[in-house]
């Protein structure tokens, strides 16, 4: 089904050749490197002449929980106008249902942002965030930079590439998104799908195949080879927006007749163009899928690389479903959680089906869905079916065709362009219900539920044709190979007067005597202090976890609603996995005041340390330390809630994300990784003359670890920084560097 190889290897006669197997010589190599799509597309982009990469994107695009961060952050750097399209869309928190007034007010300031800088707005419920751009902002060679993780419209053309808020930020400064030069690995597409089997099925195969191993982390996915001809552009761009999962930096796909299709359709032909891999060319990796052979998959919690064929798990339900109750059980932290209970007579039942988002809700999933539900219903038992479509063209499209009226009258209920259901805000299932979603992940506490409250509920990740086969057999799970449906669907039109008569378009029309409309939720940053000589740290929480996704760290669903209001949002920083972190991390926060007030430590951090460490100088903090950090959303606020707490940095054996890292780096935390985690909660780091260290370009320095009462010393790596990222980590933070750097 899919094969890994990972070694080099050469794209040549429209086949995958191993490097060991292509005898070609150094220079013909160094050709066959620059043949991929990505070296053309990132050299375009590239403004900086290093070994390293510095882009420039062509555009950029955030949603409701990220855009007012980043216009405040921008604006108070120095911002002036958007230098480059810049859209504003409203999917995140478009129900408004949470902490009153606020999620409008947050539109309000975004469509005064756009009027002021020049962007572009998209009001809420018209589209999530990635088929708009789908649908009128992606490409052929354009890059795009999205603060969702969930950024990818490379079957586009597009490389795409979702990052924290500050890198957003850095490219409305005119500054550049700087990265070492990815890696690519081909991902070669052969053989013929078979009906039943939808993008998501493939999708999770891939997340299986490559997750956990880390083989394509912060690399680029290019996909290539015959079987891309037989696939239609949603059931690409369903494979590609998932490619986040693998843990990879982008994708990007050879483009042909279909693609340009697609841009026709979308009154946007001029945007299309050719793209197609010089051959020979160099990959560092490659993976081979075999459409063929794809089944029906189902991603069990607590991630979507957990996959397993339908098949597979029907046929040993107890033994699969047990190995999730036990991960379930110890979230929960008691025995009351249960899958296995789903299990009755060799069947398996469901609670909640949905399709959504800008994985699920693409028009042909979810008329798909529909022709498979046609004639039949999902019954008057417990079993819900919610729809949500990714844009109202996409619902017109589905009203007009006949198939919103076929779902209703299935009894599913369809819905807006809403990504709540990806994130734990939309359709939270009952506390120990399972929940099959066409979404994008389901990481524990992602659906919603609250263990510390004693709520646990599961999500596992379908394809819509087998949700859709699921539901029309009253809830029990089923596989859409087994079910007798007519696939041919009608053709999808594209009504652009939807967002012409709806949308603002700003772009390039700043009108800087505009005022920015603020409601009583939307808060400045706090002012954060530079790095000084030294640096003392106290370890406030120790996470176990072979991985910590940035839901742990902060978690999503209603606290979204505070996304605009740095201390509030921080006191929910992992609030879900160590309830007691944010009071710890106040404490040392208090400390820190106290030191910078009288010029000397509380008597309790003296008495702790047992010995003699200079206030003057030395700048107090709180320290995470987790395994692997970062897995997940882009979200900046993982970061940023540490700081804004009193955090100074990170420790970890490895960083699951790019993204996360940069993060940290943004707000001024030190990325610190180390070989081994020895340390506990409540140890102290003290390192002697950091600032030094950082301005001299060490990537390693040794901290004293004081614990109880004992002391030793432990390396600390600091890993590649740029001098722009030294900077930042000196000065503070991003906001407090170009403060500095624009006088």
């Amino acid at each position: 089904m899919i094969k890994l190889i990972k070694q080099g290897a050469y794209y040549m006669e429209g086949k995958i050749v191993k490097e060991q197997n292509a005898f070609m010589t150094s220079d013909k190599k160094d050709k066959a490197v620059k043949n991929t799509l990505s070296y053309a597309i990132l050299k375009a982009h590239n403004v900086g002449d290093g070994e390293g990469l510095s882009i420039r994107f062509d555009a950029i695009a955030s949603h409701d929980i990220t855009y007012v961060g980043i216009v405040q952050t921008a604006k108070a750097s120095g911002l002036t106008e958007f230098p480059i399209p810049y859209t504003l869309t409203n999917c995140h928190n478009s129900l408004c249902a949470v902490g009153g007034t606020i999620n409008e007010d947050d539109h309000v300031f975004g469509l005064s942002a756009a009027k002021k800088y020049g962007g572009d707005y998209v009001p809420a419920h018209l589209a999530v965030i990635h088929q708009y751009m789908r649908e009128t902002g992606a490409k052929c060679g354009a890059m795009i930079l999205g603060s969702d993780s969930h950024t990818r419209y490379g079957a586009l053309g597009t490389m795409a590439i979702g990052e924290g808020g500050p890198e957003l930020v850095k490219q409305l400064l005119k500054q550049t998104y700087d990265v070492a030069r990815p890696e690519v690995v081909a991902v070669y597409l052969k053989g013929k799908l078979r009906k039943g089997v939808g993008p998501q099925d493939v999708a999770l195969a891939l997340v299986k195949a490559t997750f956990a191993s880390g083989f394509v982390k912060n690399k680029i996915l290019e996909f290539i080879g015959p079987g891309i001809s037989g696939l239609s552009m949603d059931f690409r761009n369903g494979i590609d927006v998932m490619t986040t999962e693998t843990t990879c930096l982008s994708s990007i796909w050879e483009t042909d007749d279909k693609t340009l299709e697609y841009y026709k359709d979308h009154g946007r032909e001029k945007d299309y163009k050719k793209l197609t891999v010089k051959q020979p060319a160099y990959y560092d990796g490659a993976i081979t899928v075999d459409l063929s052979r794809i089944e029906p998959m189902i991603a069990l919690p607590f991630h979507p690389s957990n996959a397993y064929t339908i098949r597979e798990l029907l046929e040993n339900p107890y033994e699969i479903l047990e190995k999730v109750e036990a991960q379930g059980r110890k979230i929960k932290g008691d025995e009351s959680f249960t899958l296995t209970d789903k299990i009755k007579d060799g069947k398996i039942y469901i609670d909640q089906g949905v399709i959504a988002g800008c994985a699920g809700g693409m028009y042909e999933n979810i008329a798909e869905a529909a022709e498979i539900l046609r004639d039949g219903n999902i019954g008057t038992g417990a079993f819900t079916l919610s729809v949500y479509p990714s844009s109202q063209p996409v619902y017109k499209s589905l009203i007009e065709n006949g198939y919103i009226g076929m779902l209703m009258q299935s009894g599913a209920t369809v819905k807006t362009a809403f990504c709540g259901p990806c994130f734990g805000a939309g359709d939270v299932p009952a506390n120990n219900g399972l929940s099959i979603r066409h979404t994008t992940r389901n990481f524990e506490n992602r659906e919603g539920s609250k263990p510390a409250q004693g709520q646990l509920a599961a999500v596992a990740l379908m394809d819509a044709r087998s949700i859709a086969a699921t539901a029309k057999n009253g809830g029990v799970l089923t596989s859409a190979l087994d079910v007798e449906y007519v696939k041919r669907l009608k053709k999808y039109r594209y009504d652009s007067e939807i967002y012409k008569n709806r949308v603002y378009r700003g772009a390039g029309k700043a009108d800087k005597t505009a005022e920015l409309v603020y409601g009583p939720n939307i808060a400045d940053w706090p002012e954060q202090i530079p790095l000084g000589k030294n640096l003392l740290m106290k370890a406030v929480s120790v996470l176990s976890d072979p991985v910590t996704t940035t839901d742990e760290l902060i978690p999503s669903g209603e606290t979204s609603s505070y996304r605009s209001n740095p201390l509030k949002l921080a006191e929910f920083t992992l609030s879900r996995k160590d309830p007691k972190y944010v009071e710890r991390a106040k404490a040392v926060k208090a400390d820190e005041n106290i030191r910078r007030e009288t010029g000397r430590f509380p008597e309790n951090v003296l008495k702790e340390l047992g010995g003699f460490i200079p206030a003057e100088g030395t700048i107090y903090g709180s320290v995470v330390v987790s395994n692997k950090p970062g897995d997940g959303s882009a979200r900046e606020q993982a970061a940023s809630c540490q700081r804004v707490l009193g955090g100074v940095a990170n420790i970890c054996k490895e960083y699951a994300t790019k993204r996360y890292r940069s993060n940290l780096i943004n707000w001024g935390m030190l990325p610190f990784t180390t070989d081994k985690i020895t340390l506990k909660a409540g140890d102290y780091l003290y390192i002697e003359n950091i600032d030094a260290a950082i301005k001299g370009g060490d990537d390693r320095v040794v901290a004293k670890v004081i614990s109880r009462g004992k002391s030793y010393d432990v390396a600390l790596r600091l890993g590649t920084l740029t001098e722009d990222e030294r900077a930042i980590i000196l000065e503070g933070c991003l906001i407090n560097f170009n403060r500095r750097k624009n006088g």
